[in-house]
């Protein structure tokens, strides 16, 4: 990726003082996004996952930053305040890495896709980053090209991405062929196939697995070392206990996306949709569900930042 010296990124950063002392001392911190907080789920299940989250972090080890962009400046880790208002406020927009300059530029609030928080992590000096699920391609894009800059990002931008594989509402076969074409590692922690976000088996074989944070940890240092610039995707299955097996949530998934296409939502609206009418069809099983993975991976998350920053 192009690299970007400190000092002209420095007038739209903030970077929160434990977060800075932290990578000063060369010690574990992960990425958290925010479209999460202010698009995937309701008030005040957000800002609880949102806390519960970064506290999950710390029990493990690491440093979290929680990332999304207000007043126009790059956050990298926010303040209860910051968090409440990523909570509430209807005002603050979903941004992709395409919308950062004019977020930035006209002062405006944002709560930032798997793609920009990898941007603004990586800007910052952080390698690790936690997220539910990862975007990809979208049911039906050989008629819409809709393929999300996840991907891209993904191939472009040094930081790994630990996330419950690919969601679920999309076609999870297209999408690690996108990857395997940037060169992107999709490897699975502790399992031979692939997950899909609510469910710990999507049919798809993984291209890769490990079976410890460790060794991913390992991979990270080794792939950087070789300059093979570009992210990595470590699928952590979501816990046994909290998943919704493919078979159960398909029938919901499929009846959701019926009902977008109704609507006539198309690109950025579509995942906030699906996952909010798929929460009200399931009675909010896979609200909780969502949780529980996103707390997973970011203990996962936290365990490969401290294993990566040992390795020096």
């Amino acid at each position: 990726m192009t690299q970007h010296s400190s000092q002209s990124v420095a007038p739209y950063l903030d970077i929160h003082p434990e977060v800075a002392a932290a990578l000063n001392a060369g010690r574990a911190v992960v990425a958290l996004e925010s479209t999460i907080i202010s698009h995937g789920m309701p008030f005040p299940q957000n800002v609880e996952m949102a806390r519960g989250v970064e506290d999950v972090v710390r029990e493990h080890g690491a440093v979290p930053a929680t990332i999304a962009v207000l007043g126009g400046r790059l956050k990298v880790g926010l303040t209860p305040d910051e968090l409440h208002l990523l909570a509430t406020d209807k005002g603050v927009d979903k941004i992709s890495t395409r919308d950062l300059p004019v977020t930035v530029a006209l002062g405006k609030h944002g709560a930032t896709t798997v793609a920009s928080t990898m941007r603004i992590a990586s800007l910052a000096g952080i390698r690790v980053f936690a997220t539910g699920g990862t975007g990809g391609v979208h049911r039906g894009a050989e008629r819409s090209m809709d393929v999300s800059a996840d991907l891209l990002e993904l191939a472009h931008t040094d930081v790994c991405v630990v996330s419950a594989g690919v969601k679920s509402i999309l076609d999870i076969g297209l999408t690690l062929e996108v990857l395997e074409t940037q060169g992107v590692p999709a490897i699975t922690l502790g399992a031979d196939e692939f997950p899909a976000f609510y469910s710990r088996r999507s049919g798809f074989k993984s291209p890769m697995s490990v079976n410890t944070p460790e060794d991913a940890a390992h991979v990270l240092k080794a792939k950087w070392a070789l300059g093979l610039s570009g992210g990595v995707l470590l699928a952590n299955p979501v816990p046994e206990d909290a998943e919704i097996p493919a078979d159960e949530i398909t029938p919901h998934i499929e009846r959701a996306l019926g009902d977008m296409d109704a609507l006539g939502l198309t690109g950025k609206d579509t995942t906030p949709y699906l996952l909010g009418r798929i929460v009200e069809i399931t009675g909010g099983r896979s609200l909780d569900t969502n949780i529980a993975l996103v707390r997973h991976n970011a203990a996962v998350a936290a365990q490969v930042a401290v294993a990566y920053a040992a390795l020096g």
